[in-house]
């Protein structure tokens, strides 16, 4: 497993934003950082579970196993995974994926549900898919309603949490979400102690509904680990930032890894993807201040109104089975 570095108790915020950035490659090739109160050193790259089901699915499993693969020999040892992706399909591939190399990785993946009896169902079925007696993270996924936080403590989704920790099937507890900061905060006031937050992290975001503003520091203070997503944008395949303005994936990826974060969950659908995010991760340094001011001023006026991030600004990228959850139709 990955290397256990507890920081001493109590450190400021000042410290503990030195200490996420921080970095030791461990030999792995790429640099690692902490996962917040964890200890946890995990890879600066998380490979997106949905998108390597995609390449299963649309090319062959073959091709999304040598992907896979590839991403731990090049120290990318941080996974990610759904319950909901592809029906399950995901999960299912990466367990066949995983064979063989299972402590070669920290394995993340989501809860889908609000309520006791469907967390169970969705540990018990991720557990069997990804062939494992573990998860390294759980994570709530898509606390994107107003009233997620209340359903999740209210409703038994966190109690049994904890009781999957206890049991040891789940090592520590998470929540993610990409609608609204708001949401977010009043998660991490709810008084329980999260690993971990994921949210979307790009240079949009720094002028619209902005995470890195109002959540990262509130993460940075309560020491949760910050993992960050949709660093691209929100479009087709997530790529409408570089496909649809000036600023490049390779600003965006370079913005997102000089914030704060523990690690970037990045969809790969090719092995040129997947080895140009590894090039800039050897060795990464955080960008400069005239080279953030650049991308800002690239970034800025078309980044006001959620035109690059329709997963703030629309229900279109809200999963169905939230929708319907929620009353809206799916």
């Amino acid at each position: 497993m990955p290397r256990t570095n507890r920081p001493p108790s109590g450190p400021g915020l000042g410290a503990l934003a030195a200490q996420l950035v921080q970095q030791d490659d461990e030999g792995r090739g790429i640099p690692t950082r902490r996962l917040g109160r964890t200890g946890e050193q995990v890879s600066i790259l998380c490979v997106g579970g949905a998108h390597l089901g995609r390449v299963a699915l649309d090319e062959s499993e073959a091709q999304a196993t040598r992907l896979a693969h590839a991403a731990v020999d090049n120290g990318v040892f941080f996974w990610d995974n759904a319950w909901a992706y592809h029906n399950g399909y995901a999960e299912e591939f990466m367990g066949k994926a995983l064979k063989g190399r299972r402590d070669q990785v920290f394995l993340m993946t989501k809860n889908s549900g609000r309520d006791e009896a469907f967390s169970r169902q969705c540990l018990d079925d991720s557990l069997r898919r990804l062939q494992t007696d573990r998860i390294d993270l759980w994570q709530f996924h898509e606390a994107n309603y107003d009233n997620d936080p209340e359903w999740i403590f209210d409703r038994g989704g966190l109690k049994f949490a904890l009781e999957a920790q206890k049991a040891g099937k789940v090592r520590y507890i998470g929540f993610t979400g990409h609608k609204h900061p708001g949401i977010h905060v009043k998660m991490l006031n709810k008084g329980y102690e999260w690993a971990s937050s994921q949210m979307p992290i790009n240079p949009m975001d720094h002028f619209y509904r902005s995470f890195e503003k109002e959540v990262v520091p509130l993460c940075l203070a309560k020491d949760v680990g910050v993992i960050g997503m949709k660093c691209l944008g929100g479009g087709p395949r997530e790529a409408e930032i570089p496909t649809e303005t000036k600023v490049t994936a390779e600003m965006c990826v370079r913005w997102a890894l000089s914030l704060p974060v523990s690690s970037i969950v990045r969809g790969y659908l090719s092995m040129d993807q997947l080895m140009a995010d590894v090039k800039i991760a050897r060795g990464f340094r955080p960008l400069g201040v005239e080279e953030r001011e650049e991308i800002m001023a690239l970034a800025e006026p078309v980044a006001g109104d959620g035109r690059h991030e329709h997963f703030k600004s629309t229900q279109r990228y809200d999963s169905p089975i939230y929708r319907k959850m929620h009353g809206f139709e799916a």
